[in-house]
């Protein structure tokens, strides 16, 4: 068996719990995710998930969106299919026009 070292952290007990669960789900124990984590680290040379803080514009525009929303005022579809059936209608329909 390789050499392994010991990494201790502190973490909420609720989000110990949840998240121990989502691993187990998965068949992986809290240490193989660590080492999984720390490869994708070692890979990517960088965090191995989107981790940005947006520019003022785009904090603008999601917040603008967030409001959008919240009243009302945008579209939802149940899933991508439903999305895409509807605007390949209204390409159909411009250019038949």
């Amino acid at each position: 068996m390789a050499k392994t070292a010991m990494i201790r952290a502190r973490v909420e007990p609720e989000l110990k719990e949840e998240g121990e669960t989502v691993l187990k789900q998965l068949g992986l124990s809290t240490s193989e995710f660590i080492s999984m984590t720390f490869r994708q680290l070692i890979m990517r040379k960088g965090l191995p998930f989107d981790a940005r803080i947006p520019n003022e514009e785009t904090a603008a525009a999601l917040k603008e969106s967030a409001a959008d929303y919240k009243a009302g005022r945008l579209k939802t579809y149940r899933s991508s299919e439903a999305f895409f059936k509807e605007m390949d209608e209204e390409v159909a329909a411009e250019s038949d026009s």
